[in-house]
Order: C-alpha cells, then sequence, then structure tokens
C-alpha cells in the first residue's frame, strides 16, 4: 500500500493504491502545518484516520477517507513550493523531480503536473498522445510517437477567467458556470460573461485540436482536471466531432505516478 499526493494549485490530490492498483481517490483542501506534524506522529492506522476524519472535512465530491499511517509510502508530486516544504517533514516520503519521468525533450521548467498527465496518459493510450486539463489553468501538453515532449499551451481556466472579471473590474459580477451551454448572443451582463468566456475557451480548443489532428491524425486526446465534465459537455452541444473522439479519465497525473513507482526502484526517507 502507498499513497500518491499531487498538490495542485487549488487542492490537494490524494490517491490511495495498493501495488499498481489506484483503490481510492479523493480531494481535500490545504493543509495546515499542525495537522501534518500531527499525522506523522500517529503510531496506529485508526489513529490516523482519527486525525484525517476530525481535521479534514471533506470537499463535496470527497467520497473515502484514506487509510494510512506513518510507515505508509507517500509520493509527492508539488506545484506549489510553499505546501512541499509542508511534506517533508512526514515520514517516508519521495518528492518525484522532472528528471525522473522518461519523456524526452522536456523544458526545465514544465510543471509536474502535465509531465505526469502526459506519461502517464502515453502510457494507458499510446503515443503520440495530446492531454487537455481542465483545471485551474487549461494545458495543453503533446507527445509524439517516439515519447518527446512536442509542446502545449497554458491559459486560464474556465472558473479563473469569470474570477478575474469580477475580481479586476469595477461593476461585473461573479458569476456561475451553466451547466449547459448557454446562449451566444447574450441580453444581460451574467448570461453575456458566460458565452464570453465559455464559447472562446471552446474556440481555442478546437483550435488546437485541429492543429493536433494535422500533425498526428491518429493521435489521440484525453482530457482530465476538475472542469473536465462540463467542457466534455459544451463540446459536445458545440462541437460534437471533437467531443465524440476524447478520451475522458480524471486519474491521468496519478496513473503518471503509478508508472514512476513501480518502474523505478524508489527510497523514501
Amino acid at each position: 500500500m502507498w499513497l500518491a499526493l499531487i498538490i495542485g494549485n487549488s487542492h490537494l490530490h490524494w490517491g490511495l493504491f495498493n501495488g499498481k492498483t489506484l483503490c481510492h481517490t479523493y480531494d481535500t483542501q490545504r493543509l495546515p502545518k499542525s495537522f501534518v506534524y500531527q499525522l506523522s506522529k500517529c503510531q496506529t492506522l485508526p489513529e490516523a484516520q482519527e486525525i484525517l476524519s476530525s481535521s479534514l472535512p471533506p470537499t463535496p465530491h470527497t467520497t473515502h477517507i484514506p487509510p494510512t499511517t506513518p510507515s505508509l509510502p507517500l509520493l509527492l508530486a508539488s506545484v506549489v513550493p510553499s505546501q512541499t516544504a509542508l511534506w517533508l517533514t512526514y515520514p517516508n516520503v519521495r518528492v518525484i523531480t522532472l528528471e525522473e519521468i522518461p519523456l524526452q525533450g522536456m523544458y526545465p521548467t514544465l510543471g509536474i503536473d502535465r509531465a505526469l498527465a502526459l506519461w502517464g496518459a502515453g502510457n494507458a493510450w499510446g503515443f503520440p498522445i495530446l492531454v487537455i486539463d481542465a483545471g485551474t489553468s487549461l494545458t495543453f501538453s503533446g507527445a509524439d510517437a517516439n515519447q518527446n515532449f512536442f509542446g502545449g499551451a497554458i491559459l486560464p481556466g474556465l472558473g479563473l477567467q469569470i474570477a478575474t472579471l469580477a475580481e479586476n473590474t469595477g461593476q461585473l459580477p461573479d458569476v456561475e458556470l451553466p451547466l449547459d451551454l448557454p446562449q451566444r448572443f447574450a441580453v444581460n451582463t451574467q448570461e453575456a460573461i458566460q458565452s464570453g468566456v465559455i464559447y472562446t475557451l471552446l474556440a481555442g480548443i478546437k483550435d488546437f485540436v485541429e492543429a493536433w489532428w494535422q500533425s498526428f491524425p491518429q493521435g489521440k486526446i484525453v482530457i482530465t482536471g476538475g472542469d473536465r465534465t462540463l467542457l466534455t459537455k459544451y463540446l459536445h452541444s458545440l462541437f460534437p466531432e471533437i467531443a465524440m473522439r476524447l478520451i475522458v479519465e480524471p486519474n491521468l497525473m496519478f496513473w503518471g505516478m503509478e508508472r514512476i513507482h513501480n518502474d523505478q526502484n524508489f527510497h523514501y526517507s
């Protein structure tokens, strides 16, 4: 048994593995230093479970509390250095670095989350592969048939674009994302924001997908991230020919971590 922890821009993403089998996944909010200290001092499984259940109110899509003890190996990938530092005090922890991911041609500042998702997708569905990660940021990451990093792009995600308008303007409200594709030409401010953000983002996705297929006509595309379901639903309404060819998978980074964990002889501290 081992734990995988991905420290993202807005949440912590957890996976509990039994060897190569991903048993449970769940998300939590950021953790204080006191929580990490308490968890690191647990001597038994019930103690660890009690601290988790009492200290971590689950987010709405959290369904499991992970069984964990200090001796359980923790494989960590992070894009937030301040949060990484908290977990270095946890016994039996190992931090994945970019150099340990067997993709060629990656630039030094490529996000570890993008590299892991790309590695996990390629091993699951084959190369060439394009990963669309619809999280806080929306990213495109591609690899060719020889497992060379092909390149990608980064832009603000759906929620971040809407929040930015509200935070940086005098009168525009913070609006919710609709469950269905909104009317393109809106007749009120709220729907105008929804339309502008959603239709522009979908057009950008279409452009990148078509450019990918020009380079790799048989290349697969996987979409992941917190907004994956909503974006895929929008795409089915506007560009069904693209949506039908997308592979939707929430756990790409965990699959990448699993390959790293089991293909390499990791030593935990």
